[in-house]
């Protein structure tokens, strides 16, 4: 039998990752997989970006009754702090939030959050993000415009959290039997 220190290519860390778990929520694999779509913005029948932060679709706003999320602290599974809510993502052709946009690693940059993966709220002032750890906001798949999300970055950022319900600790991999 020989053995090798060379790593596999297959097991080597992915662009972003930090930690091993990090390495599969972003590795394309299993509940963190992802469609190769187009690498462009989805459009609205006039031609513009559909989903863009509420600074670039100005006729947008937070209804005054609805807590509005930005500036609340954004913290993950193990409650540990992930970021702070900067923006929200709306989808221009169905009226709704589509991401919260968040200032991660005391912010050096931005990541998106689904909506659908978060719980807001308004009485602790904070968003509750039950799919990943606080520390791996940081790897989030980043998008190319701070005004626009294409098709394959929605589908990447989307795998990412649905991947963290069963790679972000070495514990949700487990077998449950």
């Amino acid at each position: 039998m020989t053995t090798s220190t060379t790593p596999d290519p297959e097991y080597s860390m992915q662009a972003g990752a930090r930690t091993a778990q990090e390495n599969l929520l972003l590795g394309n694999t299993g509940p963190a997989a992802y469609a190769q779509r187009a690498d462009r913005p989805d459009l609205t029948v006039h031609g513009e970006p559909k989903v863009v932060p509420m600074r670039v679709a100005k006729n947008f706003y937070v209804e005054p009754r609805d807590p509005d999320p930005r500036g609340m602290t954004v913290v993950g599974a193990d409650e540990v702090v992930g970021g702070t809510v900067v923006d929200l993502w709306v989808d221009r052709s169905e009226p709704q939030v589509r991401y919260l946009e968040i200032d991660v690693d005391g912010g050096a940059r931005t990541a998106l959050v689904p909506i659908t993966a978060c719980k807001v709220n308004a009485r602790r002032g904070r968003v509750m993000v039950n799919a990943i750890l606080g520390s791996q906001f940081g790897a989030v798949p980043p998008t190319a415009s701070s005004e626009q999300v294409t098709l394959l970055e929605e589908d990447k950022i989307m795998a990412y959290f649905a991947g963290g319900f069963v790679y972000a600790t070495p514990r949700r991999a487990r077998p449950l039997l």
